[in-house]
């Protein structure tokens, strides 16, 4: 179902107590309002023959993809449940260690280091760490991805433009959770952190 069809042959057989032939029309009006013309037609040519499950090709197809889609939609929610709960884990953790180095920053601050040269230490840190998560990720997706090819079709297991979405995606994050703590830990007053903590 999910390769390109092979050479096929088709053959037209009628076997008394064999399995009922199936016919292919084609129309140019709506397949299913045929239904009853085709039915009478049927009946003309071979009266004690019943006739059911008329459909059309499109709904043939449809329910013969039908398992595959539904596994498709369930991966698809999985991995964004997984995108979301690993952004969300990577924006509290480095959220939360920006915030305990607070008094860090005063202190810096005191020292003479500059806001910006700050920001752009945890920048720094928080993408790099990111980094090597992505890196890391990648190789297992590489690994494992194999065993994902068979579900997957008009899409190979090492789609790039979807690994690079999902890298950027990560490394953003990063950014925002380390930008936004070390901006707020950066606008307070040195000599008041120093006191609080």
């Amino acid at each position: 179902m999910n390769h390109p069809p092979g050479p096929t042959v088709y053959w037209c057989f009628g076997a008394p107590g064999g399995p009922d032939p199936f016919y292919l029309v084609r129309t140019h009006a709506e397949p299913l309002a045929m239904a009853k013309t085709l039915r009478e037609k049927i009946h003309e040519i071979e009266p004690a023959r019943s006739v059911f499950d008329i459909t059309s090709l499109g709904g043939r197809i449809d329910a013969a993809f039908a398992e595959n889609r539904l596994r498709t939609v369930l991966l698809s929610f999985f991995a964004a449940t997984a995108v979301a709960l690993a952004c969300v884990g990577l924006y509290g953790t480095l959220s939360y260690s920006v915030n305990i180095r607070r008094r860090e920053v005063g202190l810096r601050l005191v020292l003479g280091a500059l806001r910006g040269q700050i920001l752009k230490q945890f920048l720094l840190e928080g993408l790099g760490v990111s980094f090597v998560g992505c890196i890391a990720g990648w190789g297992l997706a590489a690994m494992f991805g194999r065993a994902l090819s068979g579900m997957l079709y008009g899409v190979s297991s090492s789609d790039m433009a979807t690994s690079l979405a999902v890298v950027l995606m990560v490394l953003v994050v990063a950014a925002v959770a380390s930008l936004v703590p070390a901006i707020r830990a950066a606008r307070v007053e040195p000599m008041q952190v120093l006191r609080d903590e």
